[in-house]
């Protein structure tokens, strides 16, 4: 009887570890979930960004949770990645097709964009500067109203698109195109 129920015990302990691990595997349920950003440059090629959303709960993002003048993941959880099919025209620059890390340095009236070549980082582990391909300034303005989920979207324009960072009272934008 003692062994039935110790063997009892064990299954339900490995079964609630299980159910445990194929929770924490569901992104979905983060506090800042998985998003996507993605842009269509016609004839099948494509810029597509991965990142996590967090949310502003109250905080103060820039200046504060997000500080000034720092490399920042842009995002949360796992790096956010840049994954172009086609060369690219990032604000002046020449980005080759392929995959890449985006983070940026915010400041209150400027931001700084890096792509870097090393991928797989969790989302802090800047790689250092000697990994970027390149850092691009990007425009930062103020919006209207504040943005409580951190989100990264496209926005056609031209014969590209303008690349937008919104979160709290902030938008930082670069403009894309093929090359």
């Amino acid at each position: 009887m003692k062994r039935n129920f110790a063997i009892g015990a064990a299954l339900a302990a490995v079964l609630a570890t299980a159910f445990m691990v194929v929770a924490q595997q569901d992104k979905s349920k983060r506090p800042s979930p998985p998003a996507q950003a993605k842009f269509d440059l016609g004839s099948g090629k494509s810029i597509t960004i991965d990142y996590s959303s967090p949310r502003a709960k109250g905080r103060k993002i820039y200046g504060g949770l997000v500080p000034y003048g720092e490399v920042w993941r842009t995002g949360a959880n796992e790096a956010t990645t840049f994954v172009t099919t086609a060369e690219l025209n990032v604000g002046g620059t020449t980005v080759p097709a392929g995959s890449y890390t985006l983070f940026t340095i915010p400041d209150k009236d400027k931001w700084t964009l890096i792509l870097s070549k090393k991928t797989g980082e969790w989302g802090t582990d800047y790689p250092g500067a000697s990994n970027d391909l390149a850092r691009i300034p990007m425009k930062a303005s103020t919006l209207p109203s504040p943005v409580e989920d951190f989100t990264i979207s496209f926005e056609k324009a031209g014969s590209g698109a303008n690349l937008n960072i919104d979160w709290e009272t902030t938008r930082a934008s670069i403009v894309i195109s093929k090359k």
